[in-house]
């Protein structure tokens, strides 16, 4: 287990339409924030391929209207392959500096997108993946849901890493699975910017006794291209999403953010060993448990649409 050691958080806007030029932004963030010394970053969700604030993909109750199919066209072409030059723009700058990175993108897979967090590793890549299990309302439309084969915590020199995605972080089974993995460095990429999400992550904070990292985007409206269908206008001065972003401790304590006031980088010190301080009055899943009352059962194999049983042996 390493000794204290820097995160940061990168609270910046994607390219909405344009997840190149949005990969090479991350890159640019990652250098400079492991030139000062962080060996951790989280990103927002969506960062890659963008998160559509505003639009409703022209879809009244019972009508899907020909402009919302033509921008989920849109929204499909700007997302990301895991196999694509994006991830490979992101593994590059990972393996030049040595950082873990926990970067939200928007996955395409055939005809489905899936809002993901993906985890790369300075020596080894992209790592893993995170498929969000349930989008929030009008997310619905757009992305499909993750299964239980994608809620991976990785056992790495800086702590134990693992990631949920903006509301599924108000889901207390899911956070039970994460607590049940030995958590240490929960990383929440979210899109909420409410006053609300903060006292939120203080309390996942106190409840898993680990250290949490939530990443949101700032970005105004003029980042979006000028068809994006905005509820909240066309001013190109408008924030579409103020940030918010902080790191807390495991006790509740904020030690960086909430940062509101534009772009920015957001760092703080990790000291594993508060995680056991921690946990001395409080282990959820250990000696806070009482699993002769209660029982979380977590169905984690991947499911697939269409399975093809093989007729090897069988002829």
């Amino acid at each position: 287990m390493a000794t204290s050691w820097k995160a940061a958080v990168a609270q910046f806007g994607s390219i909405p339409d344009d997840p190149i030029a949005s990969a090479q932004k991350a890159a640019d963030v990652i250098l400079k924030a492991a030139g000062e010394g962080a060996q951790l970053i989280v990103f927002p969700e969506a960062f890659l391929g963008g998160y559509p604030k505003g639009a409703s993909f022209g879809c009244p109750v019972g009508v899907r209207k020909p402009e919302g199919r033509e921008a989920y066209l849109h929204y499909h072409n700007a997302a990301i392959e895991l196999a694509g030059p994006e991830v490979e723009t992101i593994c590059d700058a990972t393996a030049r500096t040595g950082a873990f990175v926990v970067m939200g993108c928007i996955e395409r897979d055939g005809g489905t997108l899936y809002c993901t967090a993906l985890f790369f590793d300075g020596e080894r890549g992209l790592v893993g993946k995170h498929r969000k299990l349930m989008p929030t309302a009008g997310e619905r439309l757009i992305w499909g849901f993750g299964d239980g084969s994608t809620m991976p915590v990785f056992n790495t020199p800086l702590g134990r890493i693992g990631a949920v995605i903006c509301w599924e972080n108000y889901m207390p089974m899911l956070r039970m699975h994460m607590y049940s993995q030995g958590i240490s460095i929960y990383c929440a990429p979210t899109a909420d910017d409410r006053d609300s999400w903060v006292p939120s992550m203080r309390h996942i904070a106190l409840e898993g006794r680990c250290y949490v990292l939530t990443a949101c985007q700032y970005i105004t409206r003029d980042a979006y291209p000028p068809g994006h269908e905005s509820s909240l206008g066309d001013d190109p001065e408008i924030v579409m999403m103020r940030g918010g972003s902080a790191i807390i401790g495991p006790l509740g304590n904020v030690l960086a953010g909430p940062h509101f006031e534009g772009e920015a980088i957001l760092y703080a010190q990790i000291d594993p060993d508060e995680v056991l301080r921690g946990k001395f009055d409080f282990d959820v899943v250990g000696h806070y448990g009482r699993p002769d009352i209660f029982e979380l059962t977590v169905d984690d194999r991947p499911k697939n649409t269409v399975k093809s049983l093989s007729r090897a042996g069988k002829e």
